[in-house]
């Protein structure tokens, strides 16, 4: 039985964050045949800067690959909200005491660093094959044996791949959603927010000389400047030698249709236009910005999903759960979908479908509500920062003042420590044990395995 159970092939569509995680965790739990298809030809992650929580972090020391990424990620230490405009404060939350109460600091660093750790430690697991430059087309079968076709982009045949268990985490424009949705019966349309982001990187080379930015980079501080309609956040990564720029804002190609690209190249004049009431600091900030290098990203989710699971196959990450970045918590997401599916998996003690599928909805149960409150989450706290002249303001501002004199809420709320506590807090892997042992009982691969 053991042995049939580590021989459940498993094929993971995409190899974002998510499905990276799932190969790795899948592989530590003990499963012999893991494969990974991936439309790109390599990783290419964009380059661009990524908040290392400690509900993240907590996931990625258990699977071995943290310390290879807290080489190079920074500490922060503190936050500061600031008017856009005017770059007065209205709020300061020391963040210290988060590795006092989580076990880790809250840290940043560069989404490819991490991106490739995980990548590498993949590659370290025999169990893992890896086929880039590979579409998975449409799923053909969602049980007893799942399948689909995939495409080399080579000019090769396609094929078709069939497995025990396919686990799609294909992104915000998931074929494979689209597909299982229409089995079902039902919709879940992509939403367009009508915003967008720029996504900026500096070098130390280009802020060294003016004395106010280069406090920016070498301080231990996340910054955000908010405005109506518009915020920019930043922070050093990459031991201090960047300094990583997200912005929000009104999309200007909100008329595009939902399935053009997510990804346009941007103009700096548009960018400066957009920020030019800001404070002089933030504009010499954005200025340094070389021409060309501007790219803007469309922000989009989708309404809520009536399931994640099908047969033997399921939604992962941004296919399920797609997140605006005001919570700094898309990546965290999946990869808690990843642990806990690691977890759920390893203790089927068979492969049939009617085992997996049950295992399956164990992870749904574990994940789902959590995921889709704090993609809410994310959106109002967006919403909050947002605001232009009116009540909802004036509440805000007064939440702002409060703080500034130790009391009440943070209104940004990623700083916020009862929402920290709901997300920090919370350890999916430990959930997803309880879970699994409740419905599939105390068998587990890693139990049977005779590890070194």
């Amino acid at each position: 039985m053991e042995e049939s159970v580590q021989d459940t092939k498993i094929c993971i569509i995409g190899a974002g964050m998510g499905g990276l995680t799932c190969a790795l965790a899948l592989a530590k739990a003990g499963f012999q045949i893991i494969e990974v298809y991936e439309l790109a030809s390599n990783l290419g992650f964009v380059g661009a800067g990524i908040q290392l929580a400690p509900n993240m972090v907590r996931i990625l020391d258990r699977l071995g690959v943290w310390k290879d990424i807290e080489r190079e990620a920074v500490v922060l230490n503190e936050t500061s909200v600031r008017q856009g405009v005017t770059d007065e404060e209205l709020g300061h939350v020391n963040l210290q005491y988060i590795e006092e109460t989580y076990g880790y600091p809250h840290m940043v660093g560069h989404r490819a660093s991490l991106a490739n750790s995980l990548y590498n430690r993949c590659k370290r697991e025999k169990s893992i094959t890896f086929f880039f430059s590979t579409a998975a087309d449409t799923i053909n079968t969602f049980s007893p044996k799942p399948s689909f076709i995939a495409v080399p982009r080579n000019g090769d045949s396609p094929y078709k791949v069939e497995a025990d268990i396919i686990l799609a985490a294909d992104g915000v424009k998931s074929n494979t959603r689209v597909e299982m949705l229409r089995r079902l019966g039902v919709t879940a349309q992509v939403e367009d927010t009508g915003q967008a982001a720029y996504r900026i990187m500096l070098s130390r080379e280009k802020m060294e000389h003016d004395p106010e930015l280069l406090e920016l980079l070498d301080g231990d501080k996340v910054t955000r400047w908010i405005a109506e309609k518009r915020h920019i956040i930043a922070y050093p990564i990459s031991s201090k030698n960047i300094y990583n720029i997200s912005t929000a804002q009104p999309d200007a190609n909100f008329a595009a249709a939902p399935s053009a690209t997510y990804t346009t190249k941007g103009s700096k004049t548009a960018m400066l236009s957009v920020y030019s009431d800001f404070c002089p600091k933030v504009l010499r900030m954005l200025d340094l910005v070389p021409e060309g290098e501007v790219c803007e990203w469309k922000l989009r989710v989708h309404s809520p999903l009536p399931t994640w699971v099908h047969g033997s196959v399921a939604l992962v990450g941004d296919a399920c759960h797609p997140t605006l970045p005001h919570l700094a918590q898309g990546a965290a997401q999946a990869i808690e979908d990843a642990a806990v599916l690691g977890v759920v998996l390893s203790r089927i003690p068979d492969k049939s479908p009617d085992t997996i599928n049950k295992a399956l909805r164990i992870y749904e149960k574990a994940r789902k509500e959590r995921a889709e409150t704090l993609v809410e989450m994310a959106a109002a706290s967006g919403r909050a920062m947002h605001l232009g002249e009116g009540k909802a303001r004036e509440d805000r501002d007064r939440q702002f003042a409060a703080l500034r004199a130790g009391k009440g809420p943070v209104p940004d709320k990623w700083a916020d420590a009862d929402v920290q506590k709901k997300i920090y807090g919370f350890d999916c892997m430990e959930v997803a044990a309880e879970l699994s042992e409740k419905v599939l009982g105390s068998y587990s691969i890693l139990a049977n395995l005779h590890q070194a």
